[in-house]
């Protein structure tokens, strides 16, 4: 199960991947409809058992159907990645108390919410299950005009600490992990000066890749003695600071 897969973005490469080593697949969106049913038709194609559904992840009610509805399609839940965000560029003189809210129900209580709602069903599961958050580099190096979306992304190592011991002590086989990407997939427009400065501030002198998000959560999934560990996939953006 992913969330926020319907764009594509990171979480629909992370699905392509799950796929491709096997996986059934719930693709969850929240207003991109069309294009999730897109990328569902597109992974069919190639044999994949995968099904889309629609939910406001920060809807309490909405993620319980969610959840539900999922685990009657499929079963079981062996994997859960919350992929489901906002990053919105905004000065901080003109942030409002919404703009705040907004990213926090996006990026702490939605991620929050689900895993919750699919970790009490794998604790249940025989087999456990394994939880992807998906923080960022920079919740300990931020920089400008983001301060709304660091504000609430920045709680999701913590979360993810949480809740692998609140599910691992239920069950020890269900464990939770956190990816902190980089660079990895800029904005189209982004300004050229700002895409520039995010590639020298890595070590490897690089854009990264969705690709290499996908590869970081496969090893946290296939390693079943890493738990409660969040790992940067930054090129080296949070260990280094250039002159």
């Amino acid at each position: 199960m992913i969330t926020g897969a319907g764009r594509r973005r990171v979480g629909r490469h992370i699905a392509e991947a799950l796929a491709a080593r096997g996986h059934a697949i719930a693709l969850h969106y929240r207003t991109s409809r069309d294009e999730a049913e897109a990328s569902a038709d597109e992974l069919r194609s190639r044999g994949v058992d995968v099904e889309t559904f629609g939910a406001d992840l920060a809807n309490e009610g909405e993620v319980e159907r969610l959840v539900h509805d999922v685990f009657a399609r499929f079963g079981a839940v062996d994997v859960l990645v919350n992929a489901a965000s906002i990053w919105e560029r905004k000065a901080l003189e003109d942030l409002t108390a919404d703009d705040v809210r907004r990213h926090f129900d996006a990026n702490i209580l939605g991620t929050f919410l689900v895993s919750r709602a699919v970790g009490l069903r794998m604790v249940d599961q025989v087999e456990g299950g394994c939880i992807i958050t998906i923080g960022d580099w920079a919740e300990s190096r931020p920089y400008l005009d983001y301060a709304a979306y660091f504000a609430t992304k920045g709680g999701v190592p913590t979360m993810t600490r949480c809740l692998a011991v609140e599910l691992g002590t239920r069950n020890p086989k269900v464990r939770v992990n956190g990816v902190l990407p980089g660079p990895v997939m800029l904005p189209p427009d982004l300004p050229l000066k700002e895409r520039e400065e995010a590639i020298r501030g890595t070590l490897v002198k690089r854009e990264g890749s969705p690709i290499n998000v996908a590869q970081a959560v496969l090893a946290l999934i296939e390693n079943d003695f890493i738990t409660g560990a969040c790992l940067p996939v930054d090129g080296g953006r949070s260990i280094y600071a250039p002159g």
